[in-house]
């Protein structure tokens, strides 16, 4: 976002559509200050359980930030993973957890921040 804000021109590597699972750090920190009150230990997911696309994300940004800006696209990185989503069920069972912050309400917020 940074780089959008200073009229630079973002790089996405490979064709964009490789997935993530984007959570909003508020919803992180959430979810740590619940797992560290939790008696019972264990290994949590910390996710949304929504998979976007580096494209996706993109185009969410550019909503966020009301910036249009082709980005280059750049040959993919070897050995990059392809998709990834978690599974926050557990977190949410023990932990009485889920995301809170959609993807597009995240990005304003940190499109505010960053332009602040």
């Amino acid at each position: 976002m940074g780089l959008l804000h200073d009229g630079g021109t973002p790089t996405i590597f490979g064709d964009g559509s490789q997935t993530r699972d984007y959570v909003y750090v508020a919803d992180v920190v959430a979810a740590m200050l619940l797992a560290m009150d939790h008696d019972g230990g264990g290994i949590y997911n910390v996710g949304s359980g929504i998979e976007t696309s580096v494209l996706d994300l993109y185009e969410a940004i550019q909503a966020a930030s009301g910036i249009r800006c082709e980005p280059v696209l750049a040959p993919a990185r070897l050995g990059e993973l392809q998709r990834s989503v978690l599974d926050p069920a557990l977190a949410g069972r023990e932990l009485g957890w889920q995301a809170q912050r959609p993807l597009a309400d995240g990005l304003a917020d940190t499109w505010r921040w960053v332009t602040a």
